[in-house]
């Protein structure tokens, strides 16, 4: 809870003036966005990788599938950029994370590069 000193602002930043930032009573909660997955989108998803038919229980759980596979990945990918002192993601960050994994994304230059850091130059 913020104190009287404090204005109960979140993330108090030079970007905004204090007319437009939004009170973290009145933010929009960030709950159940797995949800906003809609099922065309992964029907797209499941034709592209040469699925026919699915059943309609199917759903929830390719959600969750995907849901744990994005948290893995993300959570190495937040490892990186806190690590180099950075608040951008970048692509270097991501396909090596997936090469780190086992799970090169290829079209984005060589697969193997020697194990090079994205941090280092």
């Amino acid at each position: 809870m913020a104190n009287a000193a404090t204005p109960p602002y979140g993330g108090l930043g030079l970007g905004k003036s204090t007319a437009q930032r939004v009170p973290l009573r009145h933010r929009k909660l960030l709950r159940d966005n797995i949800l906003g997955v809609t099922k065309p989108a992964l029907r797209r998803l499941a034709r592209r990788g040469g699925v026919k038919r699915m059943s309609s229980e199917i759903y929830d759980t390719i959600r969750l599938a995907l849901k744990q596979y994005l948290e893995r990945v993300l959570k190495d990918v937040a490892a990186i950029s806190e690590y180099t002192n950075r608040k951008t993601v970048r692509v270097e960050d991501i396909i090596f994370v997936l090469n780190k994994q086992g799970r090169p994304l290829y079209g984005f230059g060589p697969v193997d590069d020697g194990g090079k850091m994205p941090w280092s130059s």
